[in-house]
């Protein structure tokens, strides 16, 4: 090798040591720190309007999540996620999983289930719509969809674990017959009882039973609960979780401040009388 070019390769060396890191990933880490998420747009506006393949990269050594909800177009860092018992975080309205995106969430969802998922069951769990997401698993052979009463409903791809999770679903059905006592009843005869029976319960006791039967069914079970009793979801959501927070009874059927407003009775003043 020629003089100059050694001398080349030197100066080269040089610029290179003495080059400032302008895009150095502490910026992206304070940015996470004092925001929690954020947008492409915001990373590149905290380093200094850089291409996006730079902010990747920089994502990369610091070990970054997408959002499944709002189409992945938020960011996080798992030093930053803190994830429930289920794998899943929020920051406002904005989820992310430890499982990766949508589809892989799905798909972990399913397959540690006991018996399946609908779609609408999904949502409930994910908190975000998820038929397109199931219907492209099962296209590429991920998971498989069977039609149950009339529902589709989502299984594993392992025959095994298939079966264990159809016959699960199958005890579902029968828990809702123990609802009304005869799983012969029309739906229509089974929401007329079960009406006239919660007319004889207060409040409290309606919204403990729902949360008693929504606990029977498992995944879904406050949809289903909710629709057959004529109830708010959140109300049988609110008896669920009463019920396993052993909340001790109040004295009263209803919250304080409810139900209508004390009248105070009139007395007749001294030397009036009521109109005839």
């Amino acid at each position: 090798m020629s003089q100059l070019a050694l001398r080349n390769d030197d100066k080269r060396a040089n610029i290179a040591i003495m080059r400032p890191v302008t895009f150095a990933a502490n910026g992206l880490r304070k940015h996470f720190d004092h925001h929690l998420i954020a947008t492409l747009g915001d990373l590149m506006s905290a380093l200094g309007a850089p291409s996006s393949r730079t902010v990747f990269r920089k994502l990369g050594i610091l070990e970054y999540l997408t959002s499944y909800s709002h189409r992945g177009q938020y960011y996080t860092l798992q030093s930053v996620a803190n994830f429930d018992a289920e794998g899943l975080w929020s920051w406002k309205t904005v989820w992310f999983s430890r499982f990766g995106n949508l589809l892989d969430t799905a798909e972990a969802f399913v397959e540690r289930s006991a018996a399946g998922y609908t779609a609408a069951e999904m949502g409930d769990a994910l908190h975000v719509k998820c038929k397109h997401a199931l219907v492209a698993l099962v296209r590429r052979k991920r998971l498989v969809r069977e039609q149950v009463e009339q529902v589709y409903v989502y299984f594993s791809a392992d025959h095994a674990k298939l079966a264990c999770q159809r016959r699960t679903r199958c005890h579902h059905r029968a828990s809702m017959s123990l609802l009304v006592g005869n799983p012969d009843l029309a739906l229509e005869e089974a929401k007329a009882a079960v009406v006239l029976f919660l007319g004889t319960l207060d409040e409290r006791q309606r919204r403990l039973y729902a949360g008693l039967e929504s606990l029977k069914i498992g995944h879904g079970g406050d949809e289903h609960i909710a629709e057959l009793f004529g109830l708010d979801r959140h109300t049988v959501a609110r008896g669920r979780q009463e019920l396993l927070s052993d909340a001790q009874p109040a004295e009263g059927v209803r919250r304080p401040g409810a139900g209508r407003p004390t009248a105070e009775k009139k007395r007749l003043r001294s030397g009036t009388c009521w109109p005839s």
